[in-house]
């Protein structure tokens, strides 16, 4: 289906969405295979994107994201208090040994967006870092985001009633992962809360450990983001009862 928008914005939002999962500089070749355009037209709309400092290119001839992108998103984040929020938590989850978390977002119909990630104290690693895109469908963020969006399916019923869903092998045959929604105002699920790492790890006494810890720093961003808790503390094992920040009154 086309863009309703400008052709021409599109091509060029196009070329910067290139860049997104290619950590290295690219060659004109290499722009034009990923964009499905011509050499010629990508040239013309890399001139204006260079003008605004959008990409750069190296003396070798190759291509990369300049600086706008980077000042646009420090703006954003000095706009958006969502960092100040969500990154102190994740910090204390590794302070309290899990595996790394991250927050992730819905990017579109098939991808999600990891906005904030935090590596855990490990040697070893997922791969995982904020800015990436992954897939909706696969990883247990992304059936998070689908299931309280409305997916239909028996898996996707237990997510809701759990609050939790958890992952082995779906994206990295050698990671595991587990993840529960986090609600904002009128019970919108407003992203995920993931744990993840190499699966070796992920035995049963830790999967409870950390799913308890998981949710009760759901429960305070759901909190904090004025966003009902219901569903978190009824997922919650009695244990942890603790952990629940005071009910406000809703009048």
């Amino acid at each position: 289906m086309p863009s309703p928008g400008v052709a021409a914005v599109d091509r060029a939002l196009s070329i910067l969405a290139a860049f997104e999962d290619a950590p290295e500089p690219m060659s004109l070749a290499e722009l034009a295979r990923r964009t499905k355009m011509y050499k010629s037209t990508l040239l013309r709309l890399m001139t204006s994107l260079q003008e605004f400092g959008y990409i750069v290119q190296f003396a070798d001839g190759r291509y990369h994201l300049g600086p706008t992108p980077f000042r646009l998103g420090a703006v954003y984040q000095r706009s958006n208090n969502l960092h100040d929020r969500v990154v102190p938590l994740l910090r204390q989850l590794v302070a309290d040994g899990t595996e790394s978390p991250s927050f992730h977002v819905r990017h579109d119909a098939k991808r999600r967006l990891c906005v904030f990630r935090v590596d855990s104290r490990h040697s070893t690693l997922d791969r995982v870092e904020a800015g990436m895109l992954l897939p909706l469908d696969r990883g247990a963020a992304g059936r998070v985001i689908l299931a309280f969006d409305g997916e239909k399916g028996e898996g996707y019923d237990e997510i809701r009633k759990d609050c939790i869903a958890m992952s082995f092998g779906e994206r990295d045959p050698d990671c595991a992962g587990l993840a529960c929604p986090v609600f904002g105002p009128a019970g919108k699920c407003v992203g995920a809360l993931s744990l993840s790492g190499p699966k070796p790890r992920f035995t049963r006494e830790n999967i409870k450990a950390m799913t308890s810890l998981l949710l009760k720093a759901a429960i305070r961003l759901t909190h904090t983001l004025g966003g009902p808790t219901e569903l978190l503390d009824t997922a919650l094992p009695a244990s942890a009862e603790d952990a629940r920040p005071a009910r406000r009154v809703r009048r």
